[in-house]
């Protein structure tokens, strides 16, 4: 009787969450899905079912086409670089250097900033101007170090404006993943280290053949976060390019389902946006959940 009792007043104590969960995030996804397949434009709606037009719609849409391309560029770039940049700090901490909490509270100071305020500050720093008269941010540093060659047009760059963005999201999520490698380094018996020191092995062939093996679950860890990052990222790309750069160079989905949704009052359209992200982060998140829950079961 105590056991149900306890189970009851468990089961009361998270049932406002459950509920809330229930009608805020699955039957939002639920009526996005539904909105997704009907000829809703303008404020009124419209439920009228259209199967999968607006989804072919969107995929013929250049503009699409654009942000697809883009998200491929910037999940690369930036996954990429956040895995190195963040490896290498962790390797470089794990010295036992002096000042070590100073430097990883600066390297992670980061992730303390919002997206919007990381666009605002970036969004100056890359400012486009390339005229030697209205020269700003890191195109003045460039020049003023006789670095003219570098100066860049950055996110209004009408091809690749979208690499523009990676350096700001790299900037606020290297530490992160500086983060998660110093613990994983950290978690490692120094009597490994210490034997493979004894049997002469240098500090370059410890790395890679005992420490580096050791992080690939923090690695795949690091790439679910990151991309999942990178499939919805919106605030960042919002603050710096407003409107997507030139010719949607620096454009994502998520931007262009804002302005599909409340610019046009496509809701239709935008809803089937919103449902490919979704679908896209799926497909990496579902595989790492169940690998996990498969992990843990056999442990």
């Amino acid at each position: 009787m105590r056991i149900n009792r306890d189970r009851l007043i468990a089961f009361l104590m998270i049932l406002p969450s459950l509920v809330a969960i229930a009608v805020f995030v699955y039957g939002f996804i639920g009526w996005t899905a539904r909105s997704s397949v009907s000829a809703w434009e303008g404020l009124l709606p419209d439920y009228t079912f259209t199967g999968l037009t607006n989804f072919i719609d969107l995929f013929n849409t250049p503009r699409f086409q654009i942000d697809i391309r883009n998200t491929a560029i910037f999940t690369v770039l930036f996954i990429s670089t956040c895995l190195i940049l963040g490896l290498v700090l962790a390797v470089l901490l794990d010295q036992r250097i002096r000042g070590e909490a100073l430097f990883r509270n600066i390297y992670l100071f980061p992730m303390a900033i919002s997206f919007i305020v990381t666009g605002v500050v970036w969004r100056w720093l890359l400012n486009p101007a390339t005229s030697l008269e209205r020269l700003s941010g890191l195109n003045l540093l460039f020049h003023q170090a006789g670095l003219d060659f570098l100066i860049s047009k950055w996110y209004t760059h009408p091809s690749f404006g979208i690499v523009a963005i990676v350096i700001p999201a790299t900037w606020q999520m290297s530490g992160f993943t500086m983060a998660l490698y110093l613990a994983g380094i950290r978690s490692i018996p120094e009597e490994l280290r210490e034997a493979a020191r004894v049997d002469g092995a240098n500090e370059l062939v410890i790395y890679r053949h005992i420490v580096m093996p050791m992080l690939k679950a923090i690695t795949l860890s690091a790439v679910i976060i990151l991309g999942h990052t990178s499939l919805k990222i919106f605030d960042l790309v919002m603050a710096i390019t407003q409107e997507g750069g030139q010719g949607y160079s620096a454009d994502v989905p998520a931007l262009n389902m804002w302005y599909t949704t409340f610019r046009a009052l496509r809701f239709g359209e935008g809803a089937a946006i919103a449902i490919v992200i979704l679908l896209t982060v799926a497909v990496l998140i579902v595989p790492y959940l169940v690998y996990t829950f498969r992990s843990e079961v056999e442990a």
